[in-house]
């Protein structure tokens, strides 16, 4: 049977649910999958470069790290950010060239740092001295970037504090890492994920020009500025266009780092998130007593099974139904497993049909980043999320 949904929230992308709409209507799918629209990760790709103008992007791997997304991107010209031995060996088979990808986790395994070394990567992130040490010992010559640590993000997912150094320690080891026979490039920082306004990257960025001309007064010839990631995708609430909003903030870092001779982009979710569609199934719909205000419905995928971004309600997807015309009222969503921590939103109750019902199908948007990686796990023993590209 055919289903015809309607959006709840208005959306500045509804027409690429389309292609997405036309696969998922006339068939069925035993366990929760996850549907990308590989045509819309190039689409978004091609709206974020053209803001980004001269701004190499480094793809997130692992937003994402579907074997078809990397061979598109490959063919699109992206380079990309790895994470691990695996992000990386997966984008050199799919085509990329070493000097097109870097390893951007601060916390690697020595020999995993040596495996890429010989794969003919010289490009690693560092925010510790041991690091460093790690990096010269199996990566000899190799260019660095120190990562910088965010202190006040506007993002919706803040970053915590695991990851960067501030300003005294990353000039130290600008230093160490010259004195350790490696090239410091430049500095990294992330402003944290779902950024949702280009605005709120102004005052990171006059933090951190205060930091590059110190060290740049210090004798260090910085030339790499790695912007990461923050890109924002659609959830229900207004986002600028990804083509006006990485003009913007290229605008920014262009007036404020001079001798600024290459920059990087990290963009992962903004990249894949509104090329995602995942397809579950209500298991069951009920209330905790007779004059229970609101009704839980339960899933059958969950914070273990791919929506481990609804931590803390952090990320709210958009959920849609063929029920969506009926009444409406407030819910508690949940995933199946047996732990009590696998709810997805009870703080702000989701609105949702009345006459909903065990067996119907709910449909999960904008989820095509963060969701398949999560997975894994086969928690309670449901599998993985199970992923379709076209």
């Amino acid at each position: 049977m055919t289903m015809h949904f309607s959006p709840s929230v208005a959306s500045p992308i509804v027409e690429s649910h389309s292609r997405l709409d036309a696969y998922v209507a006339d068939r069925q799918f035993d366990r929760p999958t996850l549907i990308i629209d590989l045509d819309r990760v190039a689409t978004q790709y091609c709206a974020l470069k053209a803001g980004l103008g001269r701004a190499d992007i480094h793809y997130a791997v692992k937003a994402n790290p579907a074997r078809e997304i990397i061979a598109r991107l490959v063919d699109l010209g992206a380079h990309f950010d790895a994470a691990s031995r695996a992000e990386i060996a997966l984008c050199l088979q799919e085509g990329a060239e070493p000097s097109e990808v870097s390893f951007g986790n601060t916390i690697k395994r020595a020999s995993d740092i040596a495996w890429a070394y010989d794969q003919g990567i010289r490009l690693f992130a560092a925010d510790a001295a041991q690091e460093l040490d790690k990096i010269a010992a199996n990566a000899p010559g190799a260019s660095v970037y120190i990562r910088l640590i965010v202190e006040h993000s506007q993002a919706d997912w803040p970053l915590s504090r695991k990851f960067g150094c501030d300003r005294a320690m990353a000039l130290t080891l600008l230093d160490y890492a010259k004195a350790l026979g490696l090239q410091p490039v430049g500095f990294s920082f992330h402003v944290g994920s779902q950024t949702r306004q280009a605005a709120m990257w102004a005052p990171i960025l006059d933090v951190f020009a205060q930091i590059w001309a110190d060290a740049r007064a210090a004798g260090h010839d910085l030339s790499l500025l790695n912007i990461g990631g923050g890109f924002p995708a659609f959830y229900g609430e207004e986002i600028e266009a990804p083509t006006a909003y990485a003009a913007s903030v290229i605008a920014m870092v262009e007036a404020r780092f001079p001798h600024l001779r290459k920059i990087m982009a990290e963009p992962g979710r903004g990249m894949v998130a509104e090329a995602g569609l995942i397809v579950s199934e209500v298991l069951l719909v009920s209330r905790k007593s007779a004059d229970d205000l609101h009704r839980w419905v339960y899933l059958d995928i969950g914070r273990f099974s791919g929506l481990a971004e609804t931590e803390g309600e952090a990320i709210r997807y958009q959920l849609q139904t063929a029920r969506d015309a009926d009444p409406m009222g407030p819910c508690v969503v949940a995933g199946p497993t047996c732990d009590s921590a696998d709810v997805l939103y009870e703080k702000r109750p989701v609105g949702l049909p009345m006459t909903l019902q065990p067996g119907d199908r709910v449909l999960i948007r904008n989820t095509g980043a963060y969701t398949s990686t999560y997975s894994s796990v086969c928690f309670n023993g449901f599998p993985p999320l199970d992923v379709v590209v076209i």
